[in-house]
């Protein structure tokens, strides 16, 4: 009797280019239920923003797509180059059917990298790959179920942080939901100002413009307003049934006002309006400010698993603007005038995928 013929899996690059193909990339994001950074949209966007080339490795069998590695390829005179799983994102990494397809699709990104020159692959989650370094006491995620109704979701924040929203609902500040121009506008104003008095530069206005077109009716921006100017503001994502509040701050006097925490309270009111079932509070560096803020809300920290490899003889880049290579550059950023923080900084911002 013949053996039984064993098919075996193929890795190549995806070419984005193809609406084809990247419909079926995005049926298989969904079928596992992957993140949002998954999807080619964000990858295309963040090349369209940016200009770092959108790419990623698919695994096949017999025509079906048994894996994926979504990838930005970011070349940086300042941050060196690497391969990155996924840019300008908290998530990403190998999503795959088997153990199988993730090997190789972990070979297929080394080989990729060697090929073109990047000395590094960095991936923000996913199946790990065997050999390669990883870690997980570096960052959490905060992520809860949305309440059955408004009252119900004020309940659910622990006592001391509900004071301060019952603080800010007091206040009686305007909120604002839009994807307008001009709800642009008021966001980024709000959060370059933010960015710039934590020592960080801000990320290009065009990366917030084409992401807001790449999901039209999966983003939106909630701005709160004190006298007519915006004091906090929220760019947010929609995603298998979760709201993202991904790029978000506040200025000077949203503290006094406790404009930030009426902010997401009435995003997750909003949220559960739009259907959504779960809120996700992002990724904080393990016991920084926003660790314990999102902590006080009542948001078990759970631990994210990040892996990276490097190239023989090639040192891992560091783009982390907490490390101490970076200390002394974010207090000298911090007293930069905001106009010049904003002009230098997007130009540097660009290239922290």
């Amino acid at each position: 009797m013949n053996a039984p013929v064993r098919m075996t899996q193929r890795a190549s690059v995806a070419d984005l280019s193809d609406p084809r193909q990247c419909e079926r990339i995005e049926d298989f994001v969904r079928e596992h239920r992957a993140s949002l950074f998954h999807r080619p949209q964000w990858l295309r966007a963040v090349e369209h923003a940016t200009g770092h080339r959108a790419t990623g490795l698919v695994t096949e069998q017999l025509g079906v797509i048994t894996g994926w590695l979504p990838l930005t390829e970011v070349r940086s005179l300042v941050f060196g180059r690497a391969l990155v799983s996924s840019g300008f994102a908290v998530g990403g990494g190998i999503v795959a059917d088997t153990p199988e397809a993730a090997a190789i699709l972990a070979q297929a990104a080394q080989d990729h990298a060697l090929r073109y020159g990047f000395p590094g692959i960095e991936l923000r989650g996913g199946m790990i790959p065997a050999g390669w370094q990883s870690w997980d006491d570096k960052h959490c995620g905060f992520e809860r179920a949305l309440a059955a109704d408004d009252d119900a979701e004020l309940t659910a924040i622990p006592r001391k942080a509900r004071a301060e929203v019952r603080k800010g609902l007091k206040n009686e500040l305007p909120v604002k939901v839009g994807r307008s121009a001009e709800d642009l506008a008021a966001h980024y104003a709000v959060y370059s100002e933010s960015v710039r008095n934590l020592g960080t530069p801000v990320f290009p206005r065009r990366l917030f413009a084409v992401m807001l077109d790449a999901f039209p009716g999966k983003s939106d921006i909630l701005t709160v307003f004190q006298e007519d100017a915006p004091i906090a503001s929220v760019l947010s994502f929609y995603h298998e049934g979760a709201v993202l509040p991904f790029w978000g701050g506040g200025t000077w006097a949203a503290r006094g006002a406790r404009a930030n925490e009426l902010m997401y309270y009435e995003l997750m009111l909003h949220a559960r309006r739009q259907g959504m079932e779960r809120f996700d509070f992002g990724r904080s560096k393990t016991g920084s400010g926003p660790y314990k803020f999102k902590k006080n809300w009542g948001f078990a920290p759970q631990p994210l698993t990040y892996a990276s490899w490097t190239a023989p003889g090639e040192q891992a880049r560091d783009v982390d603007p907490t490390s101490e290579a970076y200390s002394r550059k974010i207090e000298l950023w911090k007293k930069l005038p905001l106009r010049l923080a904003n002009t230098i900084g997007q130009f540097i911002a660009r290239d922290l995928a």
